[in-house]
């Protein structure tokens, strides 16, 4: 035990280093502190469970200074996302701390970063989490830096539970890489939206190689934001809530963040607040990097008003003086909307935070629910296929025997790896025959948690109650209490009231149907274990031409009238007239190389009447040539799927007849479809009808599935 000398004198450098980090006012709160003395005089670990802008991220850099000073090794951040690295390396650096970091944007100095760190030259080094999962990474890097490390920080540590809103699976390296820690190594999780069953699922990770989580210093603060406002607006309809954007997005604060449920949405919404005069930026998952740092500095520095984001802008994103969050749609859990709000209001008095629901959040809440954990057939098949092998089996090999999208099962085998029932290793992946049991019972129950987050924000919408003691209690926070500041304690005021031309301009936008898609241009890998012996690029001569369809199912404006129509349980029939009417819309404003002189359609088991009648609509109305479907007689389909499997069942199961292939020589077509997903259906189907001898093939679906 550390002497109460040595602690007044620890703590007084503790107090010149977080000056040295956050400016000469700066003064360690009594939990800083104690974690600090816990981390740096009693080599413990410790859970800190604490509001954003409370100072986490001082922690562990001024525990980092001084465990260093005392001759330990390096300290080993794990942080989920780029913007937190970016962001906590230029904070390092004005304490003198000199950090770096390894992901996927800088390949080319890990090595220089690896070297750095050996000679002792760096004192923080920065990982994704993705790179715990690496095999090089996990074979080689990673038991020297488990040897050599001063400090071990697992940042944003509700991702390693699975009852958290934002469970990643890279995350559970870290049950693997715990135990392989020296005795006396401290080790420090961070995070600001964790309720008591999370702290309890993520102290128990931390207490793995110390026996139980006894060991672990939790340190739970109070979720207060003194500086939010929030308050919820419920609007008719989307383009009610797209007018109220317009009309009240220049009076807000500051700038900020509006976030949405899906990139699509993303992506319309700053189209539409571009065309109204503001300056604005849409940001995804899917935005190319260079563009996303772009935005984020833009941001930063008030070049804009506003991002619209998915909630791939969200923890680690620092910008102190952030005067807005408006969610365009509801998260599915309030865990998630706090953590996401959290971003306003840090280093300003008074913040707004805007809800504006809408009809779409509860079936992109299905949706997500709906790719959880695969069902236990897909896990056995993948280990009894990778078992079957006598060397390590490509994803993309593994793709062709298991009913899986390409993402689910790389989380799947993940969560194997970690399981120690499956490892990734160079080429692959393998199966280790250890005993595995699928845990049926807990993935029920988070499935049940999800339910009940979903109740819970619909909840928060409707509540009479104050709103952030509604948050703060469904994170466990004791000290809850009603702040006075909300739109229920009366302390913020927003008024529905939307002018009518405002309206209407939404709405002509967003009943602008049109949405183009690529052909498919290579075919998937493997496909010759499936019996498809195609490999390598579609011959160019064989693919359809970019196509169109209305909207994505996702879309804010034609998006739920294509749901209803498209749903499983909808009844097949004549496609109704303002459908139609959209379709000749987009048929209209194409600008077609060749415009189609012919109308196929693809035969279909589950829609037969609509797509027919549809095709049979368009021909008349473009005066095109009905030469009728291309015949489904395969089996029935699958339904989503990944692109392997998929293609697969599509490839012998569409046939062109002599008849039809007779009529379309030479001929551009329009390829007529209800929906398109993984795109295979219409390029097996484009690639026979080119081979008959068609001309140029132009696909035309009703929606996309994103």
């Amino acid at each position: 035990m550390t002497g109460l000398r040595d602690l007044t004198e620890l703590r007084a450098e503790a107090q010149r280093h977080l000056r040295a980090l956050a400016g000469e006012g700066a003064v360690l709160h009594a939990d800083q502190w104690t974690a600090i003395a816990a981390l740096v005089a009693d080599r413990r670990r410790a859970l800190v469970v604490q509001r954003t802008g409370w100072g986490k991220s001082a922690v562990y850099f001024v525990a980092t200074a001084l465990l260093r000073a005392q001759g330990s090794g390096p300290t080993v951040i794990v942080s989920p996302l780029l913007a937190l690295m970016r962001n906590q390396i230029a904070a390092a650096e004005r304490a003198g701390i000199r950090a770096v970091t390894i992901n996927s944007t800088n390949i080319d100095e890990w090595q220089r970063a690896y070297a750095d760190v050996a000679r002792g030259d760096v004192d923080v080094l920065l990982l994704s989490p993705e790179r715990l999962n690496n095999p090089d990474f996990r074979d080689n890097v990673m038991p020297q830096l488990a040897a050599t490390c001063g400090l071990l920080v697992v940042d944003e540590a509700h991702c390693i539970s699975d009852w958290g809103h934002d469970f990643r699976p890279d995350f559970r390296r870290l049950r693997t890489l715990l135990p392989e820690l020296p005795d006396g190594i401290p080790v420090l999780a961070t995070t600001a939206t964790a309720n008591t069953r999370v702290v309890e699922d993520v102290a128990d990770v931390l207490g793995l190689g110390q026996g139980t989580a006894d060991g672990v210093l939790v340190l739970r603060g109070s979720l207060e934001r003194e500086s939010l406002h929030l308050g919820v607006l419920r609007l008719p309809t989307t383009a009610h809530r797209l007018a109220w954007l317009a009309e009240n997005l220049g009076t807000l604060p500051g700038s900020g963040i509006i976030y949405t449920l899906t990139v699509a949405a993303s992506e319309e919404v700053a189209a539409y607040l571009r065309g109204r005069g503001f300056a604005v930026a849409s940001y995804s998952g899917q935005t190319e990097q260079t563009e996303r740092l772009a935005a984020e500095d833009d941001l930063i520095n008030n070049r804009v008003k506003a991002l619209v984001a998915t909630s791939a802008l969200g923890m680690g994103f620092d910008k102190p003086d952030l005067g807005f969050v408006i969610h365009f749609g509801a998260p599915a859990s309030p865990i998630a909307y706090y953590q996401q709000v959290g971003r306003a209001g840090r280093g300003v008095d008074q913040a707004q935070v805007i809800l504006l629901p809408g009809p779409e959040d509860q079936a992109i809440w299905d949706y997500f629910v709906s790719v959880g954990f695969p069902a236990e057939e897909h896990v056995r098949t993948a280990l009894r296929t990778l078992a079957a092998e006598r060397g390590p089996m490509s994803t993309a090999a593994l793709e062709t025997r298991v009913e899986l999208s390409r993402s689910r099962l790389e989380t799947m085998l993940k969560v194997l790896d970690v399981d120690g029932a499956a490892k990734r290793v160079r080429g692959g992946w393998i199966a280790t025959g250890a005993e595995w049991e699928y845990d049926a019972d807990r993935y029920v129950r988070v499935a049940r948690v999800r339910q009940d987050e979903q109740s819970a924000m619909r909840d928060y919408v409707s509540t009479t109650g104050c709103r952030m003691r509604y948050l703060r209690a469904q994170l466990d926070d004791p000290e809850a209490v009603d702040c006075g500041r909300c739109d229920n304690c009366g302390g913020l005021t927003l008024s529905a009231d939307v002018g009518e031309q405002a309206v209407s301009s939404a709405s002509a936008v967003l009943g602008r149907p049109g949405v183009p898609f690529d052909p498919r241009r290579m075919w998937p890998t493997a496909m010759p274990g499936l019996g498809v012996e195609v490999r390598g690029k579609v011959p160019p001569g064989e693919q359809a031409e970019t196509g169109r369809a209305i909207a994505r199912l996702t879309d804010l404006g034609f998006g739920s009238r294509l749901r209803s129509l498209l749903a499983a349980d909808a009844a097949d029939a004549p496609v109704p007239d303002d459908l139609v009417k959209a379709c000749v819309q987009v048929l209209a404003s194409w600008g077609w190389a060749q415009r189609p002189t012919a109308v196929v359609h693809i035969g279909s088991g589950r829609r037969p009447v609509l797509i027919a009648d549809l095709a049979a609509r368009l021909a008349g109305i473009g005066r095109l040539s009905d030469l009728g479907s291309v015949a489904h007689v395969g089996r029935s389909s699958t339904g989503r799927t990944n692109s392997a499997l998929r293609l697969r069942d599509v490839w012998d199961s569409y046939q062109v007849s002599d008849a039809l292939a007779s009529q379309v020589n030479g001929q551009p077509v329009l390829l007529v479809d209800d929906f398109l997903d993984t795109g295979w259906t219409f390029t097996a189907v484009a690639r026979l009808l080119r081979r008959a001898g068609a001309g140029p093939i132009y696909p035309f679906a009703l929606a996309l599935a994103a």
